[in-house]
C-alpha cells in the first residue's frame, strides 16, 4: 500500500499534468478499487484521536482530474452525466448489504459493510465509510469521505455533510451505536462519539456551540478539534435568548444543540425496538 500512497501523491502534485502520465488511470483504479473494499479509508482513529489519511483525498481528487464527463442511462429516458472515474457501484447478494428498491445510489470508492441496510432514496458518496449493521434510511445522506460506525441508525432525512478539501480536514465521524435523529444534519467535521443520542432536528456545525446542561459546559471546535458530542450524549434541539438589541425588546432566540442527559437505561429501551427492522 505504501506504494500505492507515493504514487497517489506524485500524481497529485502534478496537477491537470497527471492527465498525461503513463499509467495514471491505472493507479487511480487500483486506489479507487481498495477504497470501495474498505481497505483504505479517508480517516482513521489512531492514539484516541480521528486522524484524517490526507493521501486518500488526494487519491479522491485525482480522480476527479482524470475523469470526463460521460453520459449514462438508467432506462431510455433516464440518464445521467458525471464523471467517468465515479460511476455508480454496483452490488450483489455476496455483498452482504441490504438495498431496498427504490432509487439508491452508492458511488464507487465508497465503502458499505456487510450488514448495512439502505432504505430508498438514500445516497452514499465517494470516500465514505459505512461499518457493519448501520442502517442508512430513506432521504439520508452519507456525504464524501463521511466515516460512519457500526450498529448506526441515520434516520429518514439525516444529512451527514462531506468534506474534500483542504485534504488534512477531518471528515464528520460517527460512533459505533450512534442514533441520529430524523432531519439532522451533522456538518464541517463535527465528531459524534460512541452511542450518542441526536434527537430529531439537531443541527451540528463547527460554528455551533453544544450547551451541556448536565455537565454545566460549552462545548466548542477550535482552531485544533472539531466540535465534538461526548460519548453517550443525548442531544436535543433548543433555542438560547437574544439578550441585547432588538432581538432581545422582540423577545427572540436562536437555535442550539443543548445536552439535557447521558444515556441510561431507559435510552436504550427506547432506541432497541429498531434491532426489528433489521
Amino acid at each position: 500500500m505504501s506504494q500505492l500512497q507515493a504514487e497517489i501523491e506524485r500524481l497529485f502534485a502534478l496537477g491537470m499534468d497527471a492527465r498525461n502520465q503513463p499509467g495514471a488511470m491505472d493507479t487511480f483504479i487500483a486506489f479507487r478499487q481498495a477504497l470501495s473494499r474498505g481497505e483504505l479509508r479517508a480517516a482513521e482513529k489512531r492514539d484516541g484521536r480521528w486522524q484524517a489519511n490526507a493521501w486518500v483525498k488526494q487519491g479522491i481528487l485525482l480522480g476527479f482530474r482524470l475523469g470526463v464527463n460521460e453520459e449514462t442511462r438508467a432506462c431510455d429516458t433516464f440518464t445521467f452525466v458525471d464523471k467517468n472515474t465515479f460511476p455508480v457501484q454496483p452490488f450483489t447478494a455476496a455483498n452482504g448489504v441490504r438495498i431496498v428498491p427504490g432509487g439508491s445510489t452508492v458511488r464507487e470508492g465508497a465503502y458499505l459493510a456487510p450488514g448495512v441496510i439502505c432504505m430508498p432514496p438514500m445516497y452514499v458518496n465517494v470516500g465514505a465509510y459505512v461499518d457493519e449493521g448501520t442502517m442508512v434510511d430513506s432521504h439520508a445522506l452519507v456525504g464524501s469521505c463521511a466515516q460512519i460506525g457500526k450498529r448506526v441508525h441515520l434516520s429518514a432525512a439525516s444529512q451527514v455533510g462531506g468534506v474534500l478539501e483542504p485534504v488534512n480536514a477531518t471528515p464528520v465521524v460517527i460512533e459505533d451505536d450512534v442514533l441520529v435523529g430524523g432531519n439532522c444534519g451533522i456538518y464541517e467535521g463535527t465528531q459524534v462519539l460512541l452511542r450518542a443520542v441526536l434527537g430529531s432536528g439537531v443541527i451540528l456545525t463547527r460554528s455551533t456551540p453544544l450547551f451541556d446542561t448536565v455537565r454545566g459546559e460549552i462545548l466548542r471546535a477550535t482552531e485544533d478539534a472539531p466540535l465534538t458530542v461526548p460519548e453517550g450524549a443525548v442531544v436535543v434541539a433548543g433555542a438560547r435568548a437574544i439578550t441585547k438589541g432588538k432581538a432581545a425588546e422582540w423577545g427572540l432566540s436562536v437555535y442550539t444543540p443543548v445536552i439535557i442527559k447521558y444515556r441510561d437505561d431507559k435510552t436504550d429501551k427506547g432506541v432497541e425496538l429498531e434491532d426489528l427492522l433489521r
